[in-house]
């Protein structure tokens, strides 16, 4: 319990940087739609260029901040090296990624689709660069214990970037250049406050270690791919086989990429958690109840889940403004894609037990498994139903993968999750999300607010009742 304690402490710590950092990036969101119509397609080259970032981001880490915590846990002593060695390998990939890039910028950038702007690639090619680079240092202050400093870094970085997005969007223009500029000068900023952790630390490459740490990763790397590829494919690929030309497939994506942003609060709360997750997991792998843990904590994640995706839905009326209005159309993604984001964090809790017994290559096959699935989804279903087949892309594929971690987990390193209670939480979440579609559109404003809070409560009061007063008289 005191191991829960200390789990529900750095999560909030995380989560106060992720949630709240998200929070204020949503800022943005209005500031962009408003500004940046979405006929004119602009906001979809934004979003088209992101998911191409988030995809290589994934490439240059090579699965090195999962090995880290695999490494420096279990050779403490040696855990400079492990740092140091990690660096190594993300920092040579990053830097040689982006010399490639700008050596063929015309190349790549016509390929991408963007020949008549190869600043905006060059740009996010420096970007994503940087960001690989930070990485493993980010990883350090995880290990080390240092959400403090974690989250200020994180949070520098959103308001700096939303203050330049204001001044430049408010008082001097609306080009879609200065998304990439801003971005990148955030990210060059943010850079320059892990100098003092580098060279504090005792530099050392260990060629012995750097294979095992190879070992262990590539599989973790195939399997962020497949992962990240579950997160990015359809907005890679949604310009590419919508029916329509690139211009009108750029529209509809920014109309979806807007609409996804009000469902990534989901996101956020799965990257809090993980945060904090990640290193309690490899720490408190040798306990005796540490599995007891483990089904604890999954059941307590998707309570919380539940329960946000609850929030959303029932205050639809109020987040839909985070959006301009020529974007609403396409709101009836949300539940979807907030519903895909909760298995992938299920996903992610089940995860554990190949990492903990060296077996990530079961994590490449399940990751690899859900992306066949959302790949088929898309490709086939985009040319006639539009973004609704990305929504439904991610939730075939996130449940894909979570099944199968399920089954073939229990198999070789079975927990005894309490899956009776976990489905009638699952079960109450769903009739309520159900009564809340069917609450008249024609109903003002405060009487729909009155009956979903009445909703959401039930929910909450529900978990009070039946586990949250066990849950404090244990602590």
């Amino acid at each position: 319990m005191a191991h829960l304690k200390s789990l529900v402490k750095d999560t909030a710590i995380y989560g106060l940087s992720s949630i709240v950092g998200r929070f204020l990036n949503y800022l943005l969101v209005p500031l962009y739609t408003a500004k940046i119509s979405a006929q004119s397609g602009g906001y979809g080259a934004v979003t088209n260029l992101y998911a191409y970032t988030a995809l290589i981001l994934v490439l240059l880490t090579f699965g090195m901040e999962t090995t880290f915590f695999r490494f420096a846990n279990a050779e403490k002593e040696k855990s400079d090296t492990v740092f140091s060695t990690a660096f190594a390998v993300v920092g040579t990939l990053s830097l040689v990624f982006l010399a490639l890039v700008l050596a063929f910028l015309p190349g790549v950038s016509s390929m991408l689709g963007y020949a008549a702007h190869p600043e905006w690639v060059s740009m996010m090619a420096a970007t994503v660069a940087l960001d690989s680079i930070q990485a493993v240092p980010f990883c350090l202050l995880r290990f080390q214990q240092r959400p403090i400093k974690f989250a200020a870094l994180k949070l520098l970085f959103i308001l700096i970037n939303i203050a330049l997005n204001c001044v430049y969007f408010f008082w001097i223009g609306n080009d879609v250049t200065y998304v990439f500029g801003i971005n990148l000068i955030c990210t060059a900023l943010i850079t320059f406050f892990f100098l003092p952790e580098v060279f504090r630390l005792r530099w050392a490459i260990d060629f012995a270690l750097l294979r095992r740490m190879l070992s262990y990763s590539w599989p973790i790397l195939v399997l962020g791919i497949a992962g990240i590829l579950n997160q990015t494919f359809d907005k890679m690929v949604f310009p590419i086989v919508f029916p329509g030309s690139a211009e009108e497939g750029r529209v509809e994506l920014g109309i979806y990429g807007a609409c996804v942003k009000i469902a990534m609060i989901m996101a956020m709360i799965t990257q809090a958690f993980r945060y904090a997750y990640e290193p309690f997991v490899f720490a408190r792998s040798k306990d005796r109840d540490s599995k007891q843990t483990y089904a604890m904590a999954m059941k307590y994640f998707i309570i919380f889940t539940l329960l946000a995706f609850l929030c959303v839905v029932g205050y639809m009326d109020i987040l839909k403004h985070i959006i301009a209005p020529d974007y609403r159309e396409g709101l009836r993604v949300v539940p979807i894609v907030m519903a895909a984001e909760m298995m992938m964090g299920v996903y992610f809790n089940l995860s554990f037990w190949y990492k903990l017994i060296d077996r990530t290559i079961w994590g490449a096959w399940f990751s690899l498994a859900g992306c066949a699935v959302l790949v088929l989804v898309n490709v086939l279903l985009i040319p006639r139903f539009g973004y609704m087949a990305c929504a439904w892309g991610g939730f075939a594929g996130y449940g894909t993968a979570m099944l199968l971690s399920y089954f073939v987990g229990q198999h070789y390193n079975p927990i005894s999750y309490p899956l009776r209670s976990i489905a009638g939480y699952v079960a109450l979440a769903a009739l309520l999300f159900v009564l809340m579609t069917l609450v008249p559109t024609h109903w003002s404003f405060g009487l729909r607010f009155v009956v979903n809070t009445l909703l959401v409560l039930a929910f909450a009061a529900h978990f009070v009742y039946h586990d949250l007063r066990r849950l404090l008289k244990r602590a």
